[in-house]
């Protein structure tokens, strides 16, 4: 069965998605622009970020309905965060995609601490801003957390250990943030096909192994994160909250 595409995924979801304020960090590509492409799709108004003006602008070049509204945010900022977010009407559900590896360097400190900075504290900073926003139209938080929140990386312990952190932050906050009627869930990607993991899918001697433990026997794509980034956010989630789902192509059950 071939994929379908981004406004085929998001037709069943416009009921109870249109018209709803959608932000998603990280939003400019990878898996973080496929997800926000598909709350487009359902009708949501759909604010995008990205690190930068560069990632901004091609992300708006590309972005032929001119319906997503890119904006730059350093999730590393309390204020830059806490700014976005009060700059926003009402908020129905937050996506939390941004975030960095460095591969091969994260064994410096530094390098380690700027990493998890993004990825988990970067995360942090925009689900306590937007919790209130959140509470007030009973909305969701879904977090991305990672096949490596469950196995080690030994040349990505920064990404590891954030990625390892967002799972148990998304259960705490769940426990949280539940007496404010907001859910907390996480999708934990398998192996996708990224900037991100580029390197991974250029060379054979890593692509081989990951690509013979994974049962569907190929890498998934951005677009493979849609329906259950739809899901999570629908009436039909109502009493799930605090899960981390893999979608990752059987890799984590062998």
């Amino acid at each position: 069965m071939s994929t379908s595409s981004s406004a085929d995924t998001a037709a069943w979801a416009r009921e109870w998605l249109e018209g709803c304020g959608v932000l998603v960090t990280g939003g400019t590509g990878g898996i973080g622009g496929a997800i926000a492409e598909c709350f487009r799709d359902a009708g949501a108004k759909v604010v995008a970020t990205g690190a930068t003006d560069a990632e901004c602008e091609t992300a708006r070049a590309s972005d032929l309905q001119r319906s997503i509204d890119y904006q730059v945010l350093d999730v590393r900022s309390n204020a830059a965060v806490r700014d976005l977010v009060n700059g926003l009407n009402e908020v129905h559900v937050v996506v939390n995609c941004a975030g960095i590896i460095r591969r091969g360097h994260e064994r410096d400190p530094d390098v380690f601490d700027a990493v998890v900075d993004i990825n988990l504290n970067g995360t942090m900073r925009v689900c306590e801003a937007a919790v209130d926003h959140l509470s007030a139209t009973g909305g969701c938080i879904i977090n991305i957390a990672s096949m490596l929140s469950f196995f080690g990386g030994g040349l990505v312990p920064g990404y590891s250990a954030s990625k390892g952190g967002i799972a148990q932050l998304t259960k705490s906050l769940a426990i949280a943030y539940a007496p404010k009627n907001v859910r907390v869930n996480a999708i934990a990607p398998g192996w996708i096909a990224t900037p991100l993991t580029r390197a991974l899918q250029e060379d054979p001697a890593r692509a081989g192994p990951i690509l013979a433990r994974t049962p569907m026997g190929r890498w998934g794509k951005p677009e493979d994160l849609r329906g259950i980034a739809l899901f999570l956010a629908s009436p039909h989630a109502a009493f799930m909250t605090g899960t981390v789902i893999p979608v990752d192509g059987g890799y984590a059950v062998c």
